[in-house]
């Protein structure tokens, strides 16, 4: 086939505040109108911390995008489609949280509930703003069910018969994911038992798992010496954390059918990782202490490794020349994704086919149909043939990854 299924496996979406409202229980609608006022003084305060005014970065922007930032996507279906289909794009995984830049124009995921997981926030106030969310989002969806799979925000860490409820309320409502805190703060760590029932549910209703880049040390403060620096450091670490955790703590192995995907976290680091978490299970050298009994080894049904495009999948996003270059170790482009990021600046939009181009025409072809969507097509379980006239309509084609053709358009 000359065209690719082109699959993003991370894109955000959200409507306006005032819709966001609407969604929500009556209960705490005025709470949600002084938390947004609230909000936008944080936003400005954010700015000011981290470097001041970034308005003419807004303005070129905003220029290059049709004059609002890709903002008008984030909750209008045509507009949306309009730009995916423009770029080659069949189908996208759907995050919240759309307008980093803090424009105002869409809000963020109600109570602090999207990607900061409702830290902070009352526990029945987050989860109030997170059946907000899932509600539009379900009826968002609804407008292109086959080019959308929606994630329902589920800030599960201090009820869990709260959040179990909502998972299943949110696939009822035909959402296909769960984007659950990254972070667990004083809670406890997501091996211990009383988690039992939320992977019991996503497993037998088919709901992958997911964290999201976002969250990181709460031990640096914004405006010290050095913080954005400390942060983005440190920010991919704290972003994949999970996976240490559900692994080893042999989730996959009693729910074999549940699947984690960390994302916008790209792929660098799961070789390295791999190896390691490999060469503890294999019993290497360093293990040797342990005695004859090798713990890893009984942790684990399988070699680590073994578990990546089959219960583990990386949501590389925007992948860099190095996500690229570091792919031969044993599985891992099996379960690497590609994302645009959609509609936040430091994704591909709207460059998406230069950006596919200088990532992947040094890839063999058969590497790249994986990456950029054949294995999300697994992940998430996607009608590929039916999805495949929408394919033919707007697909990427050979040509445009590996041909002599000239992409004009290129990153400002």
């Amino acid at each position: 086939m000359d065209r690719y299924l082109v699959v993003s496996s991370d894109g955000h979406a959200g409507p306006p505040a005032n819709r966001y409202r609407d969604y929500l229980d009556p209960a705490y609608r005025t709470m949600f109108d002084e938390h947004q006022r609230a909000l936008q003084a944080l936003i400005l305060q954010r700015r000011e911390e981290l470097g001041g005014d970034n308005s003419e970065f807004i303005r070129r922007w905003e220029k290059l995008t049709g004059g609002d930032g890709g903002l008008l996507a984030a909750h209008d279906s045509a507009a949306r489609l309009a730009i995916l289909d423009s770029e080659g794009v069949t189908c996208e995984v759907l995050y919240p949280d759309a307008d980093v830049l803090g424009t105002g124009r869409v809000a963020a995921s109600p109570f602090g509930s999207g990607l900061g997981g409702g830290a902070g926030y009352e526990p029945d106030v987050a989860m109030a703003g997170a059946r907000a969310h899932n509600r539009w989002l379900a009826d968002f969806v609804a407008e292109a069910p086959l080019r959308r799979v929606g994630l329902a925000v589920v800030p599960m860490l201090a009820d869990i018969d709260a959040a179990v409820a909502e998972i299943r309320a949110a696939h009822e409502r035909g959402l296909r994911g769960v984007l659950i805190p990254t972070r667990w703060y004083d809670y406890p760590a997501y091996n211990d038992d009383r988690y039992e029932p939320v992977w019991a549910a996503c497993h037998e209703l088919g709901m992958p798992v997911h964290t999201h880049a976002g969250s990181g040390p709460t031990d640096v403060v914004p405006g010290s010496r050095g913080f954005l620096g400390i942060y983005t450091a440190e920010a991919g670490w704290w972003g994949y954390r999970p996976l240490h955790v559900l692994l080893w703590s042999g989730v996959f192995d009693r729910y074999p059918s549940l699947i984690y995907v960390p994302t916008e976290l790209g792929s660098f680091w799961v070789e390295d990782l791999f190896r390691k978490l490999d060469a503890k299970w294999d019993g290497d050298h360093n293990t040797a202490k342990f005695g004859n009994d090798n713990p890893f080894r009984e942790a684990l049904r399988d070699r680590p490794s073994d578990y990546l495009g089959r219960n583990i999948f990386i949501g590389a996003s925007t992948p860099g020349a190095e996500d690229m270059q570091r792919r031969d170790y044993r599985r891992i482009n099996d379960a690497v994704m590609w994302g645009n990021d959609l509609p936040h600046p430091e994704g591909t939009f709207p460059f998406t086919k230069y950006w596919i181009r200088t990532r992947f025409a040094d890839l063999p072809d058969h590497e790249a149909r994986q990456i950029l969507g054949l294995n999300a097509a697994r992940c998430y379980g996607l009608d590929v043939a039916a999805l495949g006239p929408i394919v033919a309509r707007v697909g990427v084609t050979h040509d445009e990854i590996y041909g002599d053709s000239h992409l004009e358009a290129a990153p400002f």
